[in-house]
């Protein structure tokens, strides 16, 4: 399929310049070659209206970006990896709600089964095999094999949560579904794919990329900024693929978007590829299987992004307007999401029933300094164990999550965006803030006041603790007054202390156990996917 720009763009009716310009606009601080950048698509009523290439595709050899370029698009692969489990479904080798032991039986027994439903609609509680990889100490660029990932979450004796009762994105969900589909089809989940969905699409410069030594004709090469505002390559040796692992071009997605229309895969994939999950409670989930479903602007909005080793991507689809904007990108500072949200509210203004677009976004307020240092400190989630640390730097509001920091503008006194990121904070009279995070289930935070713990209170905490579940040992030790872990990839930041015998470091957050004679015993540590990995004391 070779789409083209339409030839006559569309006229702003506001002040006579054609739409694309302003799109272009959005996207010109990268369109330079001494830039990374992106590959745009925008389809309308079954015709790609608009692409083009921003920016560099290679620096080394000052190859630009086309519609043509090949990206990896990291996590919004997920949605073809639950199309090939609900065909395997349809074909009749699996079912949606058999127990994922009956095609891993390694996997522990836990006190609840979890099913392949619970991987497609992250409910199954299992930790995500990235986050723990980096707990037991592989760094991002480490090399570790689909087997190695595969056993380190069969040593896993808990799960973050009973399967059906939470909703908590997980990798290790989407993994563990590319083994399922090989061992019930007895093909790779790239073989599986390339036979199911991609020839019968058409798209053939589109694959899961599970040997990281193939070549790849016309491949972006992935980057990241340095802090001289120069740039270094960055990439990955992993060959997992499910969770993410799709390399594609803005052309060949346009082909997967006509699916939906016009459906070409199974009898009723798309129905179920659509359906949202529930929890055991009958709570309704806005994500389906590998699909973000919400209303955007008074619009429904199917999407899903991805982030990983210098790429982004974002594939946002208004099926009732037939109309679908992708961005995918290969310097990690570009927030795709962002973009393409942009240039729907530019081509969907007549339409959308909300104020906010890119022409009318609510304006910042100018609050004193005194107003936002009245915010700064520590507010705790015991629902969900989050940390929220605000301060104030340079007169703006800063905030950190689990080693993430962003800086909040102010729309009003009390409610806060972040900048460049879907996160949104309010502020009420009782020391809580409602902390809304796109793709997560609101959360709310109390004020903490923060323990201050002499030096010699901070020695009961010194000693080696060791995990079966990660089977590695953390070393606490004491410097200059201050805890810090030693391990070949912990955070280098000194211990906060939080609540009573409660710490957060980098985005590891620790809760120690005591005896029944007050010595340490124990401690947990959770991060963002990862929940109460135990350490014993030795």
């Amino acid at each position: 399929m070779q789409a083209t720009p339409q030839t006559k763009p569309a006229t702003d009716r506001d002040n006579g310049t054609t739409i694309t310009n302003r799109v272009d606009q959005l996207f010109a601080v990268w369109d330079k070659p001494t830039s990374p950048g992106c590959a745009l698509g925008i389809i309308k009523q079954g015709r790609m209206i608009y692409q083009r290439g921003y920016g560099m595709a290679n620096l080394e050899y000052d190859i630009p970006i086309s519609s043509k370029t090949v990206f990896r698009i990291a996590s919004t692969s997920k949605q073809f990896t639950a199309m090939c489990v609900i065909l395997l479904s349809e074909e009749g080798k699996i079912s949606l709600d058999d127990n994922i032991r009956k095609y891993l039986p390694e996997m522990p027994q836990y006190e609840s089964p979890i099913t392949i439903r619970h991987l497609l609609h992250h409910t199954s509680g299992i930790r995500d095999y990235l986050e723990l990889m980096s707990l037991a100490g592989m760094r991002e660029h480490d090399y570790y094999t689909d087997d190695e990932a595969l056993t380190l979450l069969t040593l896993q004796k808990e799960l973050n949560f009973n399967p059906g009762d939470q909703y908590l994105y997980s990798n290790a969900g989407y993994f563990l579904l590319s083994v399922i589909v090989r061992r019930a089809s007895g093909k790779s989940l790239r073989e599986f794919a390339a036979e199911k969905i991609f020839r019968p699409l058409g798209m053939s410069s589109t694959h899961f990329h599970d040997d990281h030594t193939m070549i790849v004709k016309n491949r972006a090469t992935g980057y990241s900024p340095t802090n001289d505002s120069s740039y270094r390559i960055n990439m990955t040796t992993l060959d997992m693929v499910g969770d993410g692992g799709i390399f594609t071009t803005v052309e060949e997605l346009f082909l997967w978007d006509q699916n939906f229309y016009q459906p070409k895969l199974g009898k009723n994939s798309l129905t179920q590829l659509l359906t949202p999950g529930r929890l055991n409670n009958s709570e309704r989930l806005d994500y389906a299987c590998g699909l973000i479903i919400r209303d955007y602007k008074g619009l429904k909005m199917v999407s899903h992004g991805g982030a990983f080793v210098g790429f982004r991507a974002e594939m946002i689809r208004f099926p009732e307007q037939e109309f679908t904007v992708i961005c995918l990108a290969n310097l990690s500072s570009i927030n795709p999401h962002q973009l393409a949200l942009q240039v729907a509210d530019l081509y969907l203004f007549d339409q959308l029933t909300e104020a906010e677009d890119s022409r009318t976004k609510n304006k910042i307020k100018e609050l004193p300094l005194s107003k936002l240092e009245s915010k700064v400190g520590l507010y705790h989630s015991p629902t969900t164990d989050t940390i929220l640390e605000l301060s104030v730097r340079e007169e703006k509001l800063t905030a950190e999550i689990a080693g993430f920091k962003f800086q909040l503008v102010p729309v009003s006194a009390a409610v806060f965006h972040a900048v460049e990121t879907p996160i949104n904070i309010e502020f009420t009279e009782e020391q809580r803030v409602h902390l809304r995070i796109e793709g997560r289930k609101p959360d709310t935070l109390q004020a903490i006041k923060v323990v201050s713990l002499s030096a010699d209170q901070l020695t009961a905490y010194v000693g080696d603790y060791y995990s079966d579940e990660l089977q590695t040992t953390y070393k606490i030790v004491l410097e200059k007054s201050q805890l810090y872990i030693k391990h070949k990839n912990s955070p280098p930041d000194p211990f906060k202390p939080a609540l009573s015998d409660m710490f957060i470091t980098g985005r590891l957050t620790l809760h120690f156990s005591r005896s029944e004679v007050g010595k340490i015993t124990s401690f947990t540590v959770s991060t963002g996917r990862v929940k109460n990995i135990r350490f014993v004391r030795r």
